[in-house]
């Protein structure tokens, strides 16, 4: 039978989150419904919320939570009611990249969790007083007090670790660790910079101080974002406030420049500055999304060195392995997650966007 449950809508572009009750439509084969128990906030809810990309809206948003299986579908097999789960992006699962162990590459990536809001037959799985919304945001739609989850979008998950504590480990988190880890995969004794000291550059020092780099340079504006990541494996800082970037990196290795950077902040000067400031077969991850459209300029000559520029998508991450390995080091304290989150009661939505918008929270999550 449909179930009733209250959700955050958006009516409109620009439009705040609004607490409405909707109805799930009954699961399919492939889904599960979830009870929440948390829901990280991500500036790709804002984004979309903003009218930033085309989902249809009045629609549920949210796509880090965490909680306990209800119900499942008829072929649903790698999770159970009362299982504990992260939700993460939605794939094919029959792609070349999803076969390849890339999901965040499948082919219909954008229209599964971005831009279609209804399952891929069209069918739609929210409504409010008969009418559909749009819904299955990165195959999930978390905020909301249960979801009719994609199966692909599940990943179950140690009940021993308080799912507050692991809820943005599904987006944010692991684009972080998955720059550092997948993309990057630094050596002994190499450079790692992070441009932007946000939760997605904090997750990626955090994953630079679990490998061999030795030098781990944080750059922001912010001087109380620069002193966390201090603590959280940065030996360096840099304030991009009152540095030049490239000279500052260059100081910092002795005229090599660095060997990985991971750009976080989405804007284009930033990228090129990272670029220029790049040793030679160094590698720049582009994590920041500005709209689309957006371009950068580059000097070729200085490509020639043997850079590259990369771009990325969700760490390049099989959720199914990855996110549990996050989960292990979350519960033995390597991964300490908790000094990004700030908690809000689900009605506080607002408040916590308010607060992750001016600065105050790094990573606001819901909490049901």
């Amino acid at each position: 039978m449909s179930l009733t449950t209250r959700a955050a809508v958006v009516e409109s572009a620009g439009a705040p989150f609004t607490l409405s009750d909707v109805v799930l439509d009954d699961p399919g084969p492939h889904e599960a419904v979830v009870r929440l128990v948390a829901t990280g906030l991500c500036h790709t809810d804002l984004g979309v919320a903003g009218g930033g990309l085309p989902f249809p809206l009045p629609g549920v948003l949210g796509h880090e939570g965490a909680g306990v299986v209800e119900a499942v579908g008829s072929a649903v097999t790698g999770v159970a009611p009362g299982d504990h789960v992260v939700l993460s992006f939605t794939s094919c699962g029959e792609c070349r990249n999803c076969h390849g162990g890339h999901p965040a590459y499948c082919s219909t990536w954008l229209q599964l969790n971005l831009l279609g809001g209804r399952r891929a037959d069209g069918t739609s799985t929210i409504s409010r007083d008969g009418e559909p919304l749009g819904g299955r945001f990165f195959g999930q739609s978390s905020f909301a007090e249960r979801a009719l989850v994609d199966e692909r979008s599940l990943v179950g998950v140690d009940p021993e670790v308080p799912l507050a504590s692991i809820a943005p480990l599904g987006c944010g988190v692991q684009t972080g660790v998955g720059a550092v880890w997948n993309v990057l995969k630094p050596t002994t004794g190499s450079t790692v910079v992070v441009l932007g000291a946000g939760a997605v550059g904090l997750s990626a020092v955090m994953a630079a101080a679990l490998t061999p780099a030795t030098t781990i340079v944080a750059v922001d504006r912010v001087a109380e974002r620069l002193e966390l990541a201090k603590e959280l494996g940065a030996t360096h800082t840099v304030d991009a406030g009152s540095a030049v970037l490239g000279e500052a990196i260059a100081e910092i290795t002795g005229g090599q420049g660095a060997d990985g950077i991971v750009e976080t902040t989405g804007n284009v000067g930033v990228l090129r500055q990272g670029v220029d400031a790049l040793a030679a077969r160094g590698t720049l991850v582009v994590v920041g999304a500005p709209p689309f459209g957006t371009e950068v300029a580059l000097d070729v000559n200085g490509l020639l060195g043997g850079k590259r520029v990369v771009g990325l998508t969700l760490g390049d991450s099989e959720t199914q392995t990855f996110i549990p390995a996050l989960v292990r080091l979350v519960k033995e304290g390597r991964l300490p997650l908790h000094r990004l989150i700030g908690t809000y009661a689900f009605e506080d939505i607002d408040q916590a966007v308010r607060d992750m918008t001016a600065g105050k929270t790094i990573k606001p999550v819901l909490v049901f």
